[in-house]
């Protein structure tokens, strides 16, 4: 059981969305900066990166040098993610690389934490790569080691082994509540939190979706907003999810709050999530003050229960559906984004 005196603020700011490998990054990076730098302000100074978002871990070190003179401390969150095709040849000397890569791109001594992926676990390797990880941490490198998308069965695989996880982000949303089948109880006995991603389901649980006609796969504008309408279908369709924004939008009224809001604090709320990742996006004001100032009520969540019933279950265990690469699910991910990162000179 870790031991950790690590603190996770409630709020983390996802930033995938800036990444310069996604098309929604319309922004000036000058834009993108300010935006940045008044969020932290605001008090929300916790960053979600990967090594995969490219030029992301170097805005965020640009954020981190502009804010120091004004004594504000930012913490970033960033991923270690092998691609597909290394995983059979990921070693100790491929995490050390990774690692010092992310450190250059940061322009730190020391990494705030590093989130583990893997792709595959029928391929071998992922505990001693964790392990490896270990070793960073032990000589500095790395404060605190978090894994993103591991299921129940490889975590306690890692914990069995030493590893010292203190979190587990994952994707969890009142539309998929995976997660709830047995990785919330071993997250609660081990001590390791989950940060959820995907509270908002790309936002289709918001107020901007609700009475809107079902749109088409083919016309959605990126892959996140693809990635969660097949979780929409997976619980009952489009007329289904109508139903239960309805009755989102009504329990939020009562609370002059919007679905958003309501759907994120619902997810906060859940045994063993200690945080909700919420995309940064210049295109909305982040609701954050009243996020965590919303209490949900008996009646509250009664109603949101009732509502819930009438949806089926996401099927299949957290994260199987999308390791599923003929799939639907798996199909419109990117296993190698690493290549791009070369291919780029990054």
């Amino acid at each position: 059981m870790s031991t950790t005196d690590w603190v996770v603020d409630p709020v983390i700011q996802g930033c995938w969305q800036l990444s310069s490998g996604h098309s929604g990054n319309g922004q000036s990076e000058a834009a993108v900066l300010d935006l940045l730098m008044d969020r932290a302000r605001a008090g929300y100074c916790t960053f979600d990166c990967a090594d995969i978002y490219l030029g992301v871990e170097e805005l965020l070190a640009s954020v981190r040098q502009r804010l120091e003179p004004e004594g504000i401390e930012i913490r970033v969150h960033t991923k270690l993610v092998p691609d597909l095709t290394s995983l059979a040849d990921f070693g100790e000397s491929q995490v050390q690389a990774a690692i010092d890569s992310s450190l250059r791109r940061q322009r730190v001594d020391r990494l705030d934490l590093v989130q583990f992926h893997w792709w595959d676990f029928e391929v071998p390797g992922y505990v001693e790569a964790a392990q490896a990880l270990v070793a960073q941490r032990d000589a500095g490198k790395i404060r605190e080691i978090g894994v993103t998308n591991f299921g129940t069965r490889e975590l306690a695989q890692l914990l069995d082994a030493g590893v010292p996880i203190v979190s587990n982000q994952v994707q969890y949303s009142l539309l998929d509540r995976r997660p709830e089948r047995s990785l919330v109880d071993l997250a609660r006995t081990r001590d390791v939190r989950l940060l959820a991603y995907g509270s908002l389901a790309g936002g289709f649980l918001s107020d901007s979706w609700l009475g809107r006609e079902d749109p088409k796969l083919e016309t959605l504008a990126n892959r996140s907003l693809v990635k969660y309408r097949l979780i929409v279908e997976e619980v009952g369709g489009w007329t289904t999810f109508q139903g239960l924004l309805a009755t989102l939008a009504t329990v939020a009224s009562r609370h002059e709050v919007d679905i958003a809001t309501l759907s994120s604090r619902w997810v906060l709320e859940r045994e063993a999530v200690a945080a909700v990742i919420i995309g940064v996006s210049p295109r909305h004001d982040l609701e954050g003050d009243r996020l965590l100032g919303l209490h949900l009520s008996d009646d509250d969540r009664g109603d949101i229960e009732s509502a819930l019933a009438s949806l089926r279950r996401v099927p299949g265990e957290l994260y199987e559906l999308e390791r599923d690469r003929s799939g639907a699910h798996g199909s419109i991910m990117k296993y190698d984004l690493n290549q791009s990162r070369t291919s780029s000179g990054s």
